[in-house]
Protein backbone atom coordinates (compact mmCIF):
# COMPACT_ATOMS: atom_id res chain seq x y z
CA UNK A 1 0.00 0.00 0.00
CA UNK A 2 1.24 3.31 -1.11
CA UNK A 3 1.54 6.54 0.96
CA UNK A 4 -1.18 8.40 0.01
CA UNK A 5 -3.43 5.42 0.39
CA UNK A 6 -2.36 4.67 4.04
CA UNK A 7 -2.79 8.32 4.72
CA UNK A 8 -6.39 7.76 3.79
CA UNK A 9 -6.85 4.59 5.48
CA UNK A 10 -6.04 6.43 8.97
CA UNK A 11 -7.47 10.02 7.70
CA UNK A 12 -11.08 9.39 9.78
CA UNK A 13 -8.84 8.13 12.94
CA UNK A 14 -6.47 10.93 13.00
CA UNK A 15 -8.72 13.58 12.25
CA UNK A 16 -11.20 12.20 15.52
CA UNK A 17 -7.65 12.20 17.75
CA UNK A 18 -6.30 15.88 16.68
CA UNK A 19 -9.86 17.54 17.56
CA UNK A 20 -9.75 15.81 20.63
CA UNK A 21 -6.26 16.95 20.99
CA UNK A 22 -7.05 20.38 20.16
CA UNK A 23 -10.20 20.32 22.44
CA UNK A 24 -8.44 19.32 25.50
CA UNK A 25 -5.46 21.93 24.73
CA UNK A 26 -7.95 24.88 24.42
CA UNK A 27 -9.85 23.48 28.10
CA UNK A 28 -6.47 23.75 29.23
CA UNK A 29 -5.15 27.00 27.91
CA UNK A 30 -2.16 26.12 26.23
CA UNK A 31 -0.88 24.38 22.96
CA UNK A 32 2.96 23.42 24.66
CA UNK A 33 3.41 19.92 24.31
CA UNK A 34 6.47 18.34 25.45
CA UNK A 35 9.10 16.26 24.01
CA UNK A 36 8.92 12.21 24.05
CA UNK A 37 12.51 9.96 23.69
CA UNK A 38 11.88 6.64 24.62
CA UNK A 39 15.20 4.92 24.98
CA UNK A 40 15.26 0.72 24.68
CA UNK A 41 18.33 -0.72 25.70
CA UNK A 42 18.70 -4.51 23.76
CA UNK A 43 18.99 -7.44 26.39
CA UNK A 44 19.56 -5.59 29.54
CA UNK A 45 18.86 -7.34 32.61
CA UNK A 46 16.82 -6.12 35.69
CA UNK A 47 19.83 -6.95 37.44
CA UNK A 48 22.07 -4.95 35.56
CA UNK A 49 21.09 -1.67 36.91
CA UNK A 50 22.01 -0.75 40.23
CA UNK A 51 19.18 1.41 41.09
CA UNK A 52 17.68 -2.20 41.05
CA UNK A 53 19.93 -4.56 42.07
CA UNK A 54 21.70 -3.30 45.98
CA UNK A 55 23.95 -6.37 44.68
CA UNK A 56 24.21 -5.16 41.14
CA UNK A 57 28.51 -5.16 40.78
CA UNK A 58 27.78 -2.62 37.61
CA UNK A 59 27.56 1.13 38.70
CA UNK A 60 25.03 2.52 36.05
CA UNK A 61 25.58 6.39 37.35
CA UNK A 62 23.67 7.84 34.80
CA UNK A 63 20.91 5.54 34.52
CA UNK A 64 20.61 5.47 38.25
CA UNK A 65 20.18 9.06 38.14
CA UNK A 66 17.66 9.57 35.53
CA UNK A 67 15.72 7.08 38.22
CA UNK A 68 16.54 9.41 40.80
CA UNK A 69 14.78 12.12 39.02
CA UNK A 70 12.05 10.41 37.86
CA UNK A 71 9.60 7.22 38.56
CA UNK A 72 11.64 3.74 38.54
CA UNK A 73 8.75 0.93 38.49
CA UNK A 74 9.61 -2.34 39.59
CA UNK A 75 6.94 -4.25 38.22
CA UNK A 76 7.54 -3.65 34.08
CA UNK A 77 6.96 -5.92 31.71
CA UNK A 78 8.00 -6.55 27.97
CA UNK A 79 5.68 -8.05 25.61
CA UNK A 80 7.39 -10.91 25.16
CA UNK A 81 11.06 -12.04 26.18
CA UNK A 82 13.01 -11.65 22.72
CA UNK A 83 13.58 -8.86 20.24
CA UNK A 84 10.94 -7.96 17.83
CA UNK A 85 7.67 -8.53 19.54
CA UNK A 86 8.40 -6.43 21.69
CA UNK A 87 9.38 -3.62 19.45
CA UNK A 88 6.35 -4.77 17.90
CA UNK A 89 3.61 -4.07 20.98
CA UNK A 90 5.81 -0.18 21.87
CA UNK A 91 4.94 1.03 18.63
CA UNK A 92 1.54 -0.53 18.02
CA UNK A 93 0.17 -0.90 21.46
CA UNK A 94 -0.91 -4.24 20.80
CA UNK A 95 0.40 -7.82 21.86
CA UNK A 96 3.06 -9.04 19.68
CA UNK A 97 0.95 -12.58 19.65
CA UNK A 98 -1.93 -10.96 17.57
CA UNK A 99 0.47 -10.31 14.73
CA UNK A 100 1.43 -12.97 12.32
CA UNK A 101 4.69 -13.42 14.38
CA UNK A 102 3.12 -16.49 16.94
CA UNK A 103 7.35 -17.26 18.12
CA UNK A 104 10.67 -16.08 17.55
CA UNK A 105 12.05 -13.44 16.04
CA UNK A 106 12.52 -12.23 12.38
CA UNK A 107 15.85 -11.60 10.29
CA UNK A 108 17.90 -9.33 8.99
CA UNK A 109 16.50 -9.49 5.11
CA UNK A 110 12.89 -10.40 6.41
CA UNK A 111 9.52 -8.36 4.92
CA UNK A 112 7.72 -5.96 7.35
CA UNK A 113 5.86 -6.78 10.22
CA UNK A 114 4.05 -4.17 10.90
CA UNK A 115 0.87 -3.96 8.37
CA UNK A 116 0.91 -0.85 6.65
CA UNK A 117 -3.37 -0.08 7.75
CA UNK A 118 -1.60 -0.85 11.23
CA UNK A 119 -1.38 2.83 13.51
CA UNK A 120 1.66 3.39 15.08
CA UNK A 121 2.46 5.71 18.12
CA UNK A 122 4.72 7.26 15.16
CA UNK A 123 1.35 7.91 13.09
CA UNK A 124 -0.33 9.03 16.14
CA UNK A 125 1.93 12.05 17.29
CA UNK A 126 2.74 12.74 14.02
CA UNK A 127 -0.31 13.82 12.86
CA UNK A 128 -0.61 15.80 16.42
CA UNK A 129 2.07 17.91 15.65
CA UNK A 130 5.27 16.15 16.46
CA UNK A 131 8.15 15.82 14.60
CA UNK A 132 9.18 12.14 15.05
CA UNK A 133 12.13 9.97 14.32
CA UNK A 134 13.89 6.26 14.55
CA UNK A 135 17.32 6.00 15.48
CA UNK A 136 19.06 2.74 16.07
CA UNK A 137 18.07 -1.21 15.84
CA UNK A 138 14.46 -1.77 14.04
CA UNK A 139 14.33 -5.23 14.10
CA UNK A 140 10.72 -5.25 12.39
CA UNK A 141 11.69 -6.05 8.95
CA UNK A 142 11.11 -4.02 5.37
CA UNK A 143 10.82 -4.66 2.10
CA UNK A 144 14.70 -4.80 0.30
CA UNK A 145 14.93 -3.94 -3.24
CA UNK A 146 14.42 -6.76 -4.89
CA UNK A 147 13.99 -9.13 -2.00
CA UNK A 148 11.31 -11.38 -4.22
CA UNK A 149 14.42 -12.71 -6.26
CA UNK A 150 16.12 -13.88 -3.39
CA UNK A 151 18.18 -12.71 -0.43
CA UNK A 152 21.55 -12.38 -3.00
CA UNK A 153 19.54 -10.63 -5.21
CA UNK A 154 18.75 -7.70 -3.47
CA UNK A 155 19.79 -4.41 -4.92
CA UNK A 156 21.47 -2.04 -2.32
CA UNK A 157 21.32 0.94 -4.33
CA UNK A 158 17.80 1.28 -4.39
CA UNK A 159 15.71 2.26 -1.74
CA UNK A 160 13.91 0.51 0.82
CA UNK A 161 9.61 0.07 1.09
CA UNK A 162 7.55 -0.47 4.02
CA UNK A 163 10.20 0.88 6.54
CA UNK A 164 9.88 3.25 9.39
CA UNK A 165 9.04 6.33 7.34
CA UNK A 166 6.17 4.37 6.28
CA UNK A 167 4.98 3.92 9.55
CA UNK A 168 4.94 7.19 11.57
CA UNK A 169 8.70 8.26 11.02
CA UNK A 170 9.95 11.56 9.42
CA UNK A 171 13.36 10.44 9.97
CA UNK A 172 15.19 6.99 10.11
CA UNK A 173 18.68 6.17 11.16
CA UNK A 174 20.00 2.65 11.40
CA UNK A 175 19.89 -1.13 10.12
CA UNK A 176 17.46 -3.83 10.17
CA UNK A 177 17.84 -6.61 12.04
CA UNK A 178 19.99 -7.19 15.04
CA UNK A 179 23.37 -6.23 15.21
CA UNK A 180 24.63 -10.07 14.59
CA UNK A 181 22.08 -10.45 11.80
CA UNK A 182 23.11 -9.56 7.93
CA UNK A 183 22.98 -7.39 6.06
CA UNK A 184 25.19 -5.06 8.50
CA UNK A 185 23.99 -1.96 6.06
CA UNK A 186 23.20 1.69 7.21
CA UNK A 187 19.55 3.12 6.02
CA UNK A 188 18.82 6.60 6.33
CA UNK A 189 15.41 7.08 5.37
CA UNK A 190 14.82 4.77 2.72
CA UNK A 191 18.16 4.74 0.99
CA UNK A 192 21.11 2.31 2.24
CA UNK A 193 23.85 5.09 2.65
CA UNK A 194 26.64 2.51 0.55
CA UNK A 195 26.20 -0.81 -1.74
CA UNK A 196 27.91 -3.61 0.41
CA UNK A 197 31.14 -5.45 -1.51
CA UNK A 198 32.27 -7.47 1.26
CA UNK A 199 31.93 -10.24 4.15
CA UNK A 200 32.18 -9.86 7.82
CA UNK A 201 32.04 -12.39 10.53
CA UNK A 202 32.98 -12.57 14.26
CA UNK A 203 33.08 -15.06 16.62
CA UNK A 204 32.35 -15.58 20.97
CA UNK A 205 30.87 -12.78 22.85
CA UNK A 206 31.87 -10.21 20.04
CA UNK A 207 29.41 -12.73 17.27
CA UNK A 208 27.89 -11.63 14.31
CA UNK A 209 27.10 -14.03 11.45
CA UNK A 210 28.57 -14.19 8.40
CA UNK A 211 27.17 -11.54 5.77
CA UNK A 212 27.32 -9.02 3.37
CA UNK A 213 28.88 -5.49 5.23
CA UNK A 214 29.05 -1.90 3.76
CA UNK A 215 32.99 -0.02 4.69
CA UNK A 216 30.51 2.75 6.24
CA UNK A 217 29.48 -0.14 8.98
CA UNK A 218 31.83 -0.77 11.44
CA UNK A 219 30.34 -3.14 14.36
CA UNK A 220 32.45 -1.61 17.21
CA UNK A 221 31.07 1.98 16.33
CA UNK A 222 27.32 1.15 15.58
CA UNK A 223 26.40 2.46 19.60
CA UNK A 224 28.63 5.84 19.00
CA UNK A 225 27.66 6.34 15.98
CA UNK A 226 23.61 6.12 16.89
CA UNK A 227 24.35 8.01 20.02
CA UNK A 228 25.79 10.85 17.77
CA UNK A 229 22.92 10.74 15.77
CA UNK A 230 20.58 11.21 18.00
CA UNK A 231 22.34 13.76 20.08
CA UNK A 232 22.79 15.82 16.77
CA UNK A 233 19.01 15.43 16.15
CA UNK A 234 18.42 17.18 19.49
CA UNK A 235 20.37 19.51 18.91
CA UNK A 236 18.69 20.49 15.74
CA UNK A 237 15.03 20.40 16.72
CA UNK A 238 15.73 20.97 20.51
CA UNK A 239 13.90 24.88 20.03
CA UNK A 240 11.56 24.31 16.63
CA UNK A 241 8.48 25.18 16.08
CA UNK A 242 6.89 21.42 16.74
CA UNK A 243 7.60 19.00 19.56
CA UNK A 244 9.88 15.93 18.75
CA UNK A 245 9.40 12.12 19.26
CA UNK A 246 12.20 10.11 19.30
CA UNK A 247 12.50 6.23 19.57
CA UNK A 248 15.86 5.30 19.71
CA UNK A 249 16.37 1.09 19.95
CA UNK A 250 19.66 0.49 21.08
CA UNK A 251 21.83 -2.54 19.78
CA UNK A 252 23.11 -2.81 23.39
CA UNK A 253 24.57 -4.92 25.68
CA UNK A 254 23.13 -7.68 22.98
CA UNK A 255 25.50 -9.47 20.74
CA UNK A 256 28.03 -8.83 19.89
CA UNK A 257 29.44 -7.60 22.79
CA UNK A 258 31.54 -5.17 21.88
CA UNK A 259 32.64 -2.25 24.38
CA UNK A 260 35.24 0.21 22.62
CA UNK A 261 38.49 0.75 23.86
CA UNK A 262 38.01 3.17 26.80
CA UNK A 263 34.87 1.08 28.40
CA UNK A 264 37.02 -1.98 28.13
CA UNK A 265 37.80 -3.37 31.69
CA UNK A 266 35.87 -0.65 33.31
CA UNK A 267 33.27 -2.73 34.87
CA UNK A 268 35.58 -4.64 36.45
CA UNK A 269 34.01 -8.06 35.97
CA UNK A 270 36.23 -9.70 33.58
CA UNK A 271 34.09 -10.05 31.45
CA UNK A 272 32.89 -7.61 28.40
CA UNK A 273 29.59 -7.39 29.33
CA UNK A 274 29.86 -5.60 32.22
CA UNK A 275 31.97 -3.07 29.97
CA UNK A 276 29.32 -3.17 27.23
CA UNK A 277 26.66 -2.63 29.63
CA UNK A 278 28.39 0.44 31.36
CA UNK A 279 28.43 1.80 27.30
CA UNK A 280 24.72 1.71 27.40
CA UNK A 281 24.45 3.50 30.53
CA UNK A 282 27.45 6.73 28.98
CA UNK A 283 24.78 6.26 26.18
CA UNK A 284 22.21 7.56 28.87
CA UNK A 285 24.36 10.37 30.01
CA UNK A 286 25.12 11.52 26.38
CA UNK A 287 21.03 11.94 25.65
CA UNK A 288 20.59 13.70 29.04
CA UNK A 289 23.82 16.33 28.73
CA UNK A 290 22.13 16.96 24.86
CA UNK A 291 18.24 17.66 26.66
CA UNK A 292 20.18 20.04 29.27
CA UNK A 293 22.35 21.88 26.92
CA UNK A 294 19.72 23.14 24.75
CA UNK A 295 17.59 23.59 27.87
CA UNK A 296 14.88 20.93 27.21
CA UNK A 297 15.53 18.59 29.74
CA UNK A 298 12.50 19.23 31.90
CA UNK A 299 10.04 19.62 29.39
CA UNK A 300 11.13 16.06 27.98
CA UNK A 301 9.60 12.93 28.60
CA UNK A 302 12.33 10.40 28.66
CA UNK A 303 11.38 6.80 28.90
CA UNK A 304 14.60 3.71 29.65
CA UNK A 305 13.58 0.54 29.42
CA UNK A 306 15.05 -2.85 27.94
CA UNK A 307 13.31 -5.20 25.14
CA UNK A 308 13.75 -8.41 27.68
CA UNK A 309 15.71 -9.88 30.00
CA UNK A 310 19.38 -10.32 29.59
CA UNK A 311 20.83 -12.97 27.45
CA UNK A 312 22.60 -16.34 28.33
CA UNK A 313 25.61 -14.97 26.19
CA UNK A 314 26.38 -12.90 29.05
CA UNK A 315 28.11 -15.44 30.54
CA UNK A 316 25.78 -15.61 33.48
CA UNK A 317 28.48 -18.36 35.49
CA UNK A 318 31.39 -15.94 34.76
CA UNK A 319 29.59 -12.96 36.28
CA UNK A 320 27.77 -14.94 39.15
CA UNK A 321 31.97 -15.72 39.91
CA UNK A 322 32.19 -11.94 40.89
CA UNK A 323 28.59 -12.11 42.72
CA UNK A 324 26.36 -10.29 39.86
CA UNK A 325 23.18 -11.92 38.66
CA UNK A 326 21.68 -10.08 35.52
CA UNK A 327 18.02 -11.28 36.29
CA UNK A 328 18.51 -10.14 39.94
CA UNK A 329 16.65 -12.75 42.31
CA UNK A 330 14.21 -13.88 38.93
CA UNK A 331 14.47 -16.54 37.55
CA UNK A 332 15.62 -17.21 33.86
CA UNK A 333 16.78 -15.29 31.48
CA UNK A 334 15.91 -13.84 27.74
CA UNK A 335 13.32 -16.09 25.79
CA UNK A 336 12.18 -17.61 29.14
CA UNK A 337 8.47 -17.17 29.90
CA UNK A 338 9.78 -17.09 33.82
CA UNK A 339 9.87 -13.57 35.07
CA UNK A 340 14.01 -12.90 34.41
CA UNK A 341 13.03 -13.69 30.64
CA UNK A 342 10.33 -10.25 30.73
CA UNK A 343 10.84 -8.24 33.80
CA UNK A 344 12.69 -5.07 32.65
CA UNK A 345 14.02 -1.71 34.78
CA UNK A 346 11.78 0.65 33.63
CA UNK A 347 12.15 4.43 34.37
CA UNK A 348 9.68 8.01 33.32
CA UNK A 349 11.68 10.74 33.75
CA UNK A 350 9.78 14.31 33.23
CA UNK A 351 10.29 16.85 35.71
CA UNK A 352 7.76 19.67 34.80
CA UNK A 353 5.13 17.45 35.38
CA UNK A 354 6.67 14.13 37.87
CA UNK A 355 7.84 13.79 40.67
CA UNK A 356 10.23 11.09 41.57
CA UNK A 357 9.50 8.34 43.12
CA UNK A 358 9.34 4.39 42.70
CA UNK A 359 5.92 2.72 41.58
CA UNK A 360 4.91 -0.75 42.24
CA UNK A 361 2.14 -0.68 39.59
CA UNK A 362 2.22 -3.39 36.63
CA UNK A 363 3.32 -2.14 33.73
CA UNK A 364 3.72 -3.42 30.28
CA UNK A 365 6.03 -2.11 27.13
CA UNK A 366 2.37 -1.66 25.44
CA UNK A 367 1.09 0.89 27.39
CA UNK A 368 3.64 3.36 26.43
CA UNK A 369 1.19 4.06 23.59
CA UNK A 370 -1.76 4.58 25.93
CA UNK A 371 0.30 6.81 28.08
CA UNK A 372 1.17 9.44 25.54
CA UNK A 373 -2.04 9.87 24.27
CA UNK A 374 -3.50 10.54 27.79
CA UNK A 375 -0.46 12.72 28.51
CA UNK A 376 -2.05 14.34 24.99
CA UNK A 377 -5.49 13.66 26.05
CA UNK A 378 -6.45 12.05 22.42
CA UNK A 379 -9.04 9.29 22.45
CA UNK A 380 -7.59 5.89 20.85
CA UNK A 381 -10.10 4.67 18.58
CA UNK A 382 -10.92 0.68 18.89
CA UNK A 383 -8.55 -0.55 16.58
CA UNK A 384 -5.91 0.97 17.74
CA UNK A 385 -3.99 0.24 20.54
CA UNK A 386 -5.93 -2.36 21.88
CA UNK A 387 -3.49 -4.03 24.39
CA UNK A 388 -2.60 -0.62 26.22
CA UNK A 389 -3.15 0.56 29.01
CA UNK A 390 -2.27 4.31 30.48
CA UNK A 391 0.41 4.16 33.76
CA UNK A 392 -0.17 8.21 33.94
CA UNK A 393 -1.68 7.94 37.52
CA UNK A 394 1.07 5.74 38.68
CA UNK A 395 2.92 8.74 37.64
CA UNK A 396 0.70 10.42 39.76
CA UNK A 397 -0.81 12.98 36.93
CA UNK A 398 -4.48 13.26 37.42
CA UNK A 399 -5.88 10.54 34.67
CA UNK A 400 -9.41 8.55 34.36
CA UNK A 401 -7.77 5.99 31.92
CA UNK A 402 -8.65 2.56 32.48
CA UNK A 403 -5.46 1.09 34.96
CA UNK A 404 -3.99 -2.66 33.58
CA UNK A 405 -4.51 -5.23 36.39
CA UNK A 406 -3.41 -8.21 34.19
CA UNK A 407 -0.94 -8.85 31.65
CA UNK A 408 -0.20 -11.70 29.49
CA UNK A 409 3.41 -12.95 29.48
CA UNK A 410 5.18 -14.73 26.21
CA UNK A 411 8.22 -16.60 25.13
CA UNK A 412 10.50 -17.47 22.42
CA UNK A 413 8.79 -20.71 21.31
CA UNK A 414 5.14 -19.28 21.69
CA UNK A 415 4.73 -20.26 25.13
CA UNK A 416 1.87 -17.76 27.47
CA UNK A 417 1.48 -17.08 31.04
CA UNK A 418 -0.90 -14.92 32.41
CA UNK A 419 -0.54 -12.40 35.56
CA UNK A 420 -2.82 -11.23 37.44
CA UNK A 421 -2.64 -9.65 41.06
CA UNK A 422 0.43 -11.49 42.51
CA UNK A 423 -0.42 -14.82 40.75
CA UNK A 424 1.01 -16.16 37.45
CA UNK A 425 -0.11 -19.06 35.32
CA UNK A 426 2.47 -20.25 33.02
CA UNK A 427 0.83 -22.47 30.47
CA UNK A 428 4.13 -24.52 29.73
CA UNK A 429 5.80 -27.31 31.80
CA UNK A 430 8.98 -25.88 31.27
CA UNK A 431 10.95 -22.30 30.55
CA UNK A 432 9.45 -22.05 27.29
CA UNK A 433 12.78 -20.99 26.52
CA UNK A 434 16.19 -21.43 26.64
CA UNK A 435 16.97 -21.82 30.47
CA UNK A 436 16.15 -25.03 32.38
CA UNK A 437 14.30 -27.36 31.51
CA UNK A 438 13.98 -26.28 27.68
CA UNK A 439 10.49 -27.10 25.73
CA UNK A 440 10.65 -30.71 24.80
CA UNK A 441 13.24 -31.67 26.81
CA UNK A 442 13.03 -35.07 29.18
CA UNK A 443 13.23 -32.78 32.27
CA UNK A 444 10.45 -30.66 30.63
CA UNK A 445 8.11 -33.30 29.63
CA UNK A 446 8.52 -35.00 33.52
CA UNK A 447 7.37 -32.10 34.97
CA UNK A 448 3.30 -30.86 35.36
CA UNK A 449 1.22 -29.53 32.22
CA UNK A 450 0.98 -26.21 34.19
CA UNK A 451 2.87 -24.21 36.39
CA UNK A 452 1.33 -21.44 39.32
CA UNK A 453 3.25 -19.01 41.17
CA UNK A 454 2.43 -16.68 44.08
CA UNK A 455 4.97 -14.11 43.33
CA UNK A 456 5.02 -12.32 46.54
CA UNK A 457 5.73 -15.09 48.35
CA UNK A 458 7.79 -16.66 45.71
CA UNK A 459 9.83 -14.11 43.51
CA UNK A 460 11.85 -16.73 42.69
CA UNK A 461 9.20 -19.21 40.72
CA UNK A 462 10.25 -22.65 42.83
CA UNK A 463 7.04 -23.59 44.51
CA UNK A 464 5.09 -24.72 41.88
CA UNK A 465 0.99 -24.47 43.03
CA UNK A 466 -0.99 -25.90 40.23
CA UNK A 467 -1.96 -28.72 42.18
CA UNK A 468 -2.87 -26.61 45.31
CA UNK A 469 -4.81 -24.14 43.55
CA UNK A 470 -6.48 -25.93 40.37
CA UNK A 471 -9.44 -23.61 40.26
CA UNK A 472 -7.53 -20.35 40.10
CA UNK A 473 -5.08 -21.73 36.79
CA UNK A 474 -8.66 -22.88 35.51
CA UNK A 475 -9.80 -19.41 36.26
CA UNK A 476 -7.17 -17.73 34.50
CA UNK A 477 -7.18 -19.92 32.15
CA UNK A 478 -10.53 -18.79 30.95
CA UNK A 479 -9.20 -15.29 31.10
CA UNK A 480 -6.64 -15.49 28.85
CA UNK A 481 -8.93 -17.62 26.43
CA UNK A 482 -11.22 -14.57 26.41
CA UNK A 483 -8.12 -11.95 25.70
CA UNK A 484 -7.30 -13.88 22.87
CA UNK A 485 -10.53 -14.42 20.93
CA UNK A 486 -12.09 -11.01 22.32
CA UNK A 487 -8.84 -9.45 20.00
CA UNK A 488 -8.20 -6.93 23.02
CA UNK A 489 -7.26 -6.66 26.49
CA UNK A 490 -8.36 -2.86 26.79
CA UNK A 491 -12.36 -2.42 27.06
CA UNK A 492 -13.77 -1.43 23.57
CA UNK A 493 -15.47 -3.54 20.54
CA UNK A 494 -14.60 -6.88 20.01
CA UNK A 495 -11.38 -6.71 17.37
CA UNK A 496 -11.47 -9.05 13.61
CA UNK A 497 -8.43 -10.93 14.61
CA UNK A 498 -6.70 -14.26 14.21
CA UNK A 499 -8.76 -15.68 17.06
CA UNK A 500 -9.89 -18.84 15.96
CA UNK A 501 -6.91 -19.68 14.16
CA UNK A 502 -5.06 -18.96 17.38
CA UNK A 503 -7.81 -21.13 19.54
CA UNK A 504 -6.66 -24.14 17.26
CA UNK A 505 -3.42 -23.48 18.32
CA UNK A 506 -4.02 -23.40 21.81
CA UNK A 507 -4.97 -26.61 22.42
CA UNK A 508 -4.04 -26.26 26.37
CA UNK A 509 -6.35 -23.78 25.86
CA UNK A 510 -9.36 -26.19 25.17
CA UNK A 511 -8.10 -29.22 26.84
CA UNK A 512 -10.48 -29.44 29.82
Amino acid sequence: MNKIKRHALFLAVLLAISLSSYAQNKKQGTTKKTNIIFILADDLGYGDISSYNENSKINTAHIDKLASQGVLFTDAHTSSSVCTPTRYGILTGRYNWRSKLKSGVIKGFSTALIQQDRATIGDVLKSNGYKTAAIGKWHLGWDWANIEAGESKVNYSKKIKNGPTTLGFDYWFGFCGSLDMEPYVWVENEQPTMVPTKFTQNTGQAMWRKGLTSDDFDHEQVLPKITAKTVTYIQENANGEKPFFLYMPLPAPHTPILPTPEFKGKSGLDNPYGDFVLMVDAVVGAVMKALEDQGIADNTMVVFTSDNGCSNQANFKQLAKKGHDPSYVFRGHKADIFEGGHRVPFIVRWPEEVKAGTSNQLVCTTDFFATVTDVLGLKIEDNVAEDSFSFLAALKVKSKAEVRESIVHHSINGSFAYRKNNWKAVFCPGSGGWSFPRPNSKEAKALPKFQLYNLKKDMGEEDNLENKKPELLEKYRDELAQLVLKGRSTKGAVQKNDGAERWKQLSWMQDK
